[in-house]
């Protein structure tokens, strides 16, 4: 090789350089170092009181939780809802009655129907929407009688349970 070339080759290596840092420079003041900051704005104050964070957090979401609650209490106070539960076992074999269904429905019949299946090895939970008085899937008897429960007229079909 010769001496120019080679004093070609090593400032092209030293411009490449040069720019590989430049482009680190700028990718970290204009991407890394704002969300650093904002990280350790979050942070700041944090590792002398571990429970900070935690107890902002906390607030945040008992405030959200509260809002939520307000809402349907207001929903339950403008709207009539009614109400329909059924306790029933789901197996043949005997024992509690610790299923259920629960309806719950405005007076035009709009709503949720909730059902949960107790065994000993586990416990299921479904929901089905409602439209006018009928369920929007597939409805079990004890569903459809908690569903006429809520309605106001209650279903003999269920063998009276």
């Amino acid at each position: 090789m010769s001496p120019v070339s080679l004093e070609a080759a090593a400032l092209g290596a030293l411009v490449a350089l040069v720019a590989g840092v430049l482009a680190i420079v700028i990718y970290h003041r204009s991407f890394v170092a704002p969300r650093l900051r904002a990280f350790m704005a979050l942070v700041d104050g944090s590792l002398a009181d571990p429970t900070r964070g935690l107890e902002a957090l906390s607030a945040s979401f008992g405030a959200r939780t509260e809002r939520r609650l307000e809402a349907i209490e207001r929903l339950g106070r403008e709207r009539d809802l009614r109400c329909g539960f059924v306790r029933y076992n789901s197996f043949a074999n005997g024992g509690p009655d610790l299923s259920f269904s629960l309806a719950l429905l405005t007076d035009e019949g709009h709503g949720v129907v909730v059902t949960s299946i107790y065994s000993r090895e586990e416990t299921r939970t479904f929901g089905k929407a409602v439209e006018a008085f009928s369920p929007l899937q597939g409805a079990s008897e004890e569903e459809r009688l908690a569903i006429a429960r809520a309605r106001g007229a209650v279903l003999e079909t269920a063998g009276g349970r």
